[in-house]
């Protein structure tokens, strides 16, 4: 596998940040993940939190070097990180279990299978368009898909943050599978948070991003997005991969796969941060060191039943 990657998750104009994003390959397989959390102070963190290590750890473990039944891998993995984090509201005694997004992305031989709940999206772009995107679970999407609503109404309505659908809480989620996608040379997937496209039109993602280097221009889409969402800005996390084949022109940043061996495997994850300047209501020390223990805890009730055991 060659591919190009850029990851990254800001606070916004929040004390606090609740998105996750992470990704993590062997030498013939990569998933790439992203969370909202959603909930009181910590909580939304904690799911997201949750959910992605849940689901990055399991891959660790399946991939041997490539994972067996890409969706039937997906679907264990987040219908256990939703159990995981109910879990967790159980032994915390909550009054009601945080929540959070997810949309997962595994790629092998290339080709992208991918899963969500919620309206964090994964967008594909090829040849200057968007070829493929996810549908959010949202009740804005509904009136969209009903005809009820058009996008410039849809871009002000005060519902348009409320979904149906998620990791946590007292449902059990929605989950959306997509299926098998081909991936060509100068594909892009860029997966992200509604902090990011909830302040972009999608011709942002398509002009700014394209077929230009990601590493660059990913950065200042986000900067625009921030930039957008003003004083509310809500958290903003992104993920953007450029798919190479054998005959790509190889840029200094490209990873490639080729060398590492059969049972290597690679990550990168974001994790606890501190507020801005140390804003109200940012996170401790000792609130992170806790919170970290909590889930290791939680996660590990339920290794044994995903599908890398």
């Amino acid at each position: 596998m060659k591919f190009t990657i850029y990851q990254e998750s800001r606070p916004g104009a929040r004390p606090n940040n609740q998105d996750r994003v992470a990704y993590s390959y062997t030498r013939e397989s990569l998933l790439l993940v992203v969370a909202d959390g959603m909930g009181g102070h910590l909580h939304g963190e904690i799911a997201a939190q949750i959910a992605v290590q849940y689901i990055i750890e399991s891959f660790q473990r399946a991939a041997k070097p490539l994972v067996q039944d890409e969706l039937m891998f997906l679907s264990r993995c987040l219908g256990n990180a939703h159990a995981a984090i109910q879990d967790y509201a159980f032994d915390k005694s909550l009054p009601e279990a945080p929540r959070t997004t997810i949309v997962a992305c595994l790629i092998q031989n290339s080709v992208a299978y991918w899963a969500h709940a919620g309206d964090s999206r994964l967008y594909l772009i090829r040849r200057g368009r968007i070829a493929q995107q996810t549908k959010d679970h949202s009740r804005l999407q509904m009136m969209l898909d009903q005809g009820l609503i058009d996008e410039e109404a849809a871009a002000r309505h005060p519902a348009r943050n409320r979904i149906f659908s998620c990791l946590g809480g007292t449902h059990s989620p929605q989950i959306e599978f997509s299926s098998p996608v081909p991936l060509f040379a100068n594909d892009l997937l860029v997966m992200c948070t509604d902090g990011v496209w909830g302040n972009l039109t999608n011709e942002d993602f398509i002009d700014r991003l394209g077929d230009s280097n990601i590493l660059d221009t990913s950065p200042r889409l986000l900067d625009l997005a921030e930039s957008q969402g003003g004083l509310t800005c809500d958290n903003l996390s992104m993920l953007s991969m450029r798919w190479h084949d054998d005959y790509a022109d190889e840029q200094a940043s490209t990873i490639s796969t080729e060398t590492m061996p059969a049972d290597g495997i690679t990550t990168k994850m974001e994790g606890f941060a501190r507020g801005r300047h140390h804003e109200a209501g940012s996170l401790s020390d000792s609130d992170i060191e806790k919170a970290i223990d909590e889930i290791n805890l939680a996660i590990q009730k339920y290794s044994k039943f995903d599908p890398g055991k």
